[in-house]
Order: C-alpha cells, then structure tokens, then sequence
C-alpha cells in the first residue's frame, strides 16, 4: 500500500460497506411496516405548541386507519408523530439520525431505526411512505419538503398526497412559489400538488381517498428502481 495516499484513498472504499450496512438493515425493519405516511417538522416544537398536538392528533388519527406513522425519530413534532401512533396502538417508526446536538431518538417509537448517514435516511422516508404531511419547521423540514415535491413533480415518485399543515406558517413560502411560476421557473399546475389545511380530519382524508382512488404502489417507486 501506498503510504503517500491521501486518508480518503484508504476511508471510502470501506464507508461503501457501512453504507450498505444502513441499507440492509433499515431495508429489513421497514419493508414489513405495511402502508405507511411520514410526518416532517420541527425538532424545537415544545409538547405544550398547538403544532405538537395537532401532530398527535393527526398521527393517532392515521394509526386508527392502520396506517403506520413514519417520523423522524427525534424530539418535538417527531415526538409528537411517534406518540400519537404508539398510544393509537399503531406502528410507530422513528428514523433517528445520529448528531452532535440537538437530536436525539425519542422514546415512543416501536419501530427505531438508526442512521448515521442523512441520505440513506431520506431514501427510507420516501421509499416506504404513500402520503407526506409536512409541519412547520425549519432548514430540514424544508430540504425534506423541496425534496419530495421534486420526486413527484419530475414523476420519479407516484403523486403522493403532499400535505402542508398550518396555513399561517407556510403563506410565505406559498407565495414565493408562486413568484417561481408567474417568472416561468416552475410550471403551471405544479403547486396543485400541495394541499394546504389546518384541519387534521382533512389532512388524513386527503389521504384515504387517495387510497381509495388510487391505492398503495405494489412495486418500487421509479427513484429506487
């Protein structure tokens, strides 16, 4: 061996099996979770929010549907996500991801996956998720936010209901997306793929009738083909 090589030279071709290691085993505990949706928000979110309940609300609505709650794994709206399904007697998955601060898994998921790698974590939300519900939140909510919306407006995912809960908190950003396709950078129609509500009968409906109408993909999405 070289030792002139850069640490990199000898690292990354080893971090491929750690990869795969995460892919395995978040691969095997998730496919048997049945129809699932993921629930996205902020990790600062307080128990006593009015996000953090409607959160519960919402996430033990959809376990009495049999539908499993997919956060990810940490404190606040995750927490609350976790809980609402656990107490529903439903499956609650938490993906927690490992960092220096700020995260760290909570203690109602039934299912906890861990992940040190943010990628092979977003694979798994959206590879074992058949409707999204994205809470206030900040920089992740939003990565995660802009990056479902691009798998299903590019077709590499099914039209997945897409849900933004709290009208007040996502005006803003609503409004700047429209800005996008008044200037031609996004396309007409392609803000018909969000639903926005503060009701959460209305978020999970949104949700079974998409079920009803369209059912839960039997073969893999596009993107992990």
């Amino acid at each position: 061996m070289n030792d002139n090589q850069p640490p990199f030279a000898r690292e990354d071709p080893w971090r491929i099996f750690r990869i795969m290691a995460e892919f395995v085993a978040s691969f095997e505990a998730l496919s048997q979770t049945g129809p699932a949706v993921t629930i996205f928000g902020s990790a600062r979110t307080k128990p006593s929010d009015p996000h953090y309940k409607r959160t519960e609300k919402l996430a033990r609505g959809l376990a009495r549907h049999q539908l499993a709650v997919i956060t990810g794994g940490g404190p606040g709206i995750m927490e609350a996500g976790n809980k609402g399904a656990a107490r529903a007697g439903g499956k609650s998955v938490g993906l927690n991801i490992e960092l220096p601060f700020e995260q760290k898994g909570n203690h109602y998921a039934n299912v906890p996956v861990d992940f040190h790698y943010f990628f092979t974590r977003k694979v798994c939300f959206v590879k074992y998720s058949a409707g999204f519900v994205f809470m206030p939140g900040g920089f992740g909510t939003l990565d995660e936010f802009f990056e479902v919306l691009t798998l299903v407006q590019t077709q590499r995912i099914p039209k997945f209901p897409l849900i933004l809960m709290g009208r007040a908190f996502w005006k803003s950003l609503l409004q700047w997306l429209k800005s996008l396709e008044q200037g031609g950078f996004i396309s007409p129609g392609d803000l018909d793929l969000l639903t926005v509500t503060d009701d959460v009968d209305e978020a999970i409906e949104c949700i079974l009738e998409y079920q009803r109408t369209v059912g839960v993909p039997a073969s893999v999405p596009k993107a992990f083909a």
